[in-house]
């Protein structure tokens, strides 16, 4: 499996948007947002990079959500 990318938590949220997730709440300094039945946990924590595990969540969330979306062939 290839290195994952460093990713902040603006480009994880960036990312997370684009594909239609929407941003439910957020509790202290961490988003909650949420697309169908899917749910992302973000920290944002002072422009610091994100945790290898938080990225491969939220690649893993994106990859799920779209494979959902594509109509069945």
């Amino acid at each position: 499996m290839p290195k994952l990318p460093r990713l902040t938590a603006a480009d994880a949220e960036a990312m997370l948007l684009k594909v239609g997730f929407v941003w439910l709440r957020s509790k202290g300094s961490h988003r909650i947002y949420t697309k169908g039945g899917r749910r992302i946990v973000v920290p944002f924590h002072s422009n610091a990079t994100l945790h290898p595990k938080i990225i491969k969540q939220v690649f893993d969330a994106i990859e799920e959500t779209s494979i959902q979306a594509m109509p069945p062939e």
